[in-house]
């Protein structure tokens, strides 16, 4: 089902994997050592434009009984929540701007505006999801243990529920991002324990309070006889943020061509087959500035996982030399309109809530899930993945042919 051999599945021998990865590694030190003040420039304006969006939107929502100031702070305090935590907190978290050596923007001092305490989001994030990217039982962010996005997880009833779930998960975004790490189902389990786990949980609440608090009491309450409608434009701004970081992330990891692995595909994994793992696990989509800026660049997922302590302003030039590089290893490099993205990460959690039963592709050659096996008869073997998959297609539509 899942790929267990990245290099059989990608068409390339040990030494074509070991090159790409001498070339990306080559790429990473050419862009190092190229950080300096512009980069810096661009980090001091987006937290200058982030700050006076929401001060703006603070100040509006003291009138917040008009219409139109509702409107203008709603705006103004969802886009500056965007970028707070797309494009700084995802971003400085990372450590992309650690190299400045300021405490202001240093991944070991961050905290985002959202329910999600900083270090349980980055024990999740930057290490579990990152090291083990897509590896089927070992990446808690496939599916985020509340949908089933592959048919390497086994269907089981709750699955019929998952496309309300997806719409409470998108709406909910922050907090399913919260109690990812806590694991709270591992807890009552016995499988985690509670040394490990009412630290965490404390950390939580506290976290929880703090942003509750803020949000939809202190704000509320200084706009006086307006609170009702200033809480209604923080929960909105709140929803909008939510929806939009679901959008983003999930378009970057779930639609065809995104692929899953086996925990036995790691066995042995140099540099090279881990940055190939993940360019053939994550997908981007396609943007102007003005949307990858608020996507927090994340549109370059693909790029983003092969360097994800890089500043994300470099992920758009960086991106030009991926491209070249998946051009010259005939592999794909996955990319769409953001709307088709999604359409198919949808179908696929909109299909598999069903049993595998009324599912009509293999469990190794699905939009979703695919093998090494997918390839199997497919002679002769091609020197590339994106060649393979041409041929493969085009002997699907051969067969179609002589059939009809």
């Amino acid at each position: 089902m899942a790929i267990t051999d990245i290099r059989e599945y990608a068409h390339l021998s040990d030494a074509d994997v070991e090159a790409l990865g001498a070339e990306l590694d080559s790429l990473r030190r050419e862009v190092e050592s190229d950080l300096g003040s512009r980069d810096v420039a661009y980090l001091r304006r987006t937290i200058r434009t982030q700050r006076a969006l929401e001060i703006v939107g603070r100040a509006a929502l003291l009138g917040s009984h008009r219409r139109g100031l509702w409107w203008l702070g709603t705006g103004s305090l969802a886009l500056a929540k965007i970028i707070e935590n797309m494009e700084l907190g995802h971003n400085v978290m990372h450590g992309q701007w650690d190299w400045m050596n300021d405490p202001e923007v240093h991944s070991a001092t961050w905290e985002w505006d959202m329910v999600c305490a900083a270090p349980h989001w980055k024990h999740s994030h930057n290490y579990i999801h990152h090291k083990y990217t897509n590896v089927v039982g070992m990446d808690h962010d496939v599916g985020y243990k509340t949908l089933r996005v592959t048919r390497d997880q086994p269907w089981e009833p709750r699955w019929l529920a998952q496309p309300f779930v997806n719409l409470l998960l998108a709406a909910g975004f922050e907090w399913g991002i919260a109690l990812h790490d806590l694991e709270l189902g591992e807890v009552a389990r016995g499988r985690k324990s509670k040394e490990v786990a009412v630290p965490q949980i404390k950390e939580f609440l506290r976290k929880v309070g703090r942003q509750l608090g803020k949000d939809y009491v202190l704000f509320p309450a200084l706009s006086g006889p307006n609170f009702k409608h200033t809480l209604t434009a923080n929960l909105t701004a709140n929803l909008v943020r939510n929806v939009w970081a679901y959008l983003v992330i999930f378009c970057g990891h779930f639609p065809d061509g995104a692929e899953k692995f086996t925990a036995e595909s790691l066995e042995g994994e140099t540099q090279g087959a881990w940055y190939l793992r993940q360019m053939l696990g994550t997908a981007n989509f396609d943007t102007g500035p003005t949307m990858a800026f608020l996507s927090g660049n994340l549109s370059y997922q693909i790029e983003h996982h092969l360097y994800p302590d890089l500043p994300s302003n470099r992920l758009p030039e960086i991106s030009v030399r991926v491209r070249e590089l998946c051009d010259k290893y005939d592999l794909p490099y996955t990319t769409g309109s953001l709307l088709s993205q999604y359409l198919q990460t949808l179908r696929t959690i909109n299909k598999l809530a069903l049993p595998d039963r009324f599912l009509r592709d293999t469990v190794d050659d699905a939009p979703e899930t695919a093998s090494e096996h997918r390839f199997d008869g497919l002679v002769p073997r091609s020197r590339g993945l994106k060649t393979a998959i041409a041929r493969l297609k085009e002997n699907r539509r051969s067969r179609r042919r002589v059939r009809g």
